[in-house]
């Protein structure tokens, strides 16, 4: 355990005690505890499991990685998982870090599970706003949930960026740049990791919307209210981005296209200039008598007739834009 912390009516009154006095603090009906923890084993959550009476199925799923955003019920508890996104703004990789929240009456439990999760911003919210507190384990579920939706928000307005870039290099480099569709994918990549992070947020909010939530107040309402807000505002910025990038490919891809038919235009058109003199000089390369040959006049004609018919070619099509 990194960090505790007791709220009693809206006050501060213990901070970073062993988990030995979690169950004296719990006695107290009116006492609101929060548990951190980074990377801990499922017997490093034993002992706060048993206070708090967590099924092994939860500590089993807080502890391993990799799990689907998800809000389980349990008998006397929930369990969250949630991510915190951000991107970089120079490669566009997506950074998740997995985050697992306990849900009890009267204690809020969370379990970072990389080393780069910092729950610092959290603690400086409750301590800004802690009248706020008071409202117990509903207000600081609401303050992690909204630092977790804040950070997909980041993460697309990063994005967003990214893809404006996209666009304007659609058309600023060759279409065949390799650069420009390594950056394509890896965006779409990126965002497609960061839609499997905020989809679920959606239905996980609407549960705890529900008033047959043990954790549900009326008073707590409009917040989580505003948290479901940003979620579908930030499912809608996916799916915009989502078009966007699939139309900048399909972009690409057509500009690729019609690259290579003009290529395809200007060698079948020079082909063709250069098939009249190889006509010309192909039938006086014949071994039966043809008009002119041995003699300077039949030298002339079809000298004349091949640059007759290059320039009239040339200039067709050159008119009809195929040169």
């Amino acid at each position: 355990m990194t960090r505790s912390r007791v709220y009693r009516a809206g006050r501060l009154e213990a901070e970073d005690f062993p988990p030995s006095e979690l169950t004296r603090y719990l006695a107290d009906p009116d006492a609101v505890v929060w548990l951190d923890f980074t990377e801990p084993t499922e017997q490093d959550l034993a002992e706060v499991a048993q206070a708090l009476g967590l099924h092994a199925i939860a500590v089993k799923d807080a502890v391993q990685k990799h799990q689907r955003p998800k809000l389980n019920h349990y008998n006397n508890h929930g369990l969250l998982i949630a991510y915190e996104t951000s991107i970089n703004a120079k490669t566009g990789a997506l950074h998740a870090q997995e985050l697992a929240v306990f849900l009890t009456k009267q204690a809020l439990v969370t379990v970072g599970k990389s080393s780069n999760m910092s729950m610092d911003a959290v603690t400086e919210r409750w301590d800004e706003e802690a009248d706020q507190t008071a409202a117990g384990v509903g207000y600081l579920l609401y303050t992690v949930l909204d630092a977790v939706v804040n950070s997909h928000i980041d993460s697309l307005g990063v994005l967003d960026d990214l893809v404006e870039q996209l666009e304007d290099a659609v058309f600023s480099e060759s279409p065949t740049s390799m650069s420009l569709q390594k950056r394509s994918l890896r965006t779409h990549k990126s965002l497609n990791g960061l839609r499997r992070k905020v989809s679920p947020m959606h239905d996980i909010l609407n549960s705890l919307l529900r008033r047959e939530n043990p954790l549900y107040t009326a008073d707590m309402m409009p917040y989580y209210q505003d948290v479901l807000d940003h979620v579908l505002y930030a499912n809608e910025q996916v799916e915009s981005l989502r078009d966007l990038i699939t139309t900048i490919h399909d972009t690409q891809v057509n500009l690729q296209g019609n690259r290579m038919n003009l290529i395809m235009k200007k060698v079948t058109s020079w082909a063709a200039i250069i098939a009249v003199p190889t006509l010309i000089t192909g039938v006086y390369g014949q071994n039966v008598p043809v008009p002119g040959t041995d003699h300077v006049w039949g030298f002339w004609l079809s000298t004349v007739a091949i640059v007759l018919a290059s320039i009239g070619l040339y200039t067709s099509f050159k008119r009809k834009d195929w040169l």
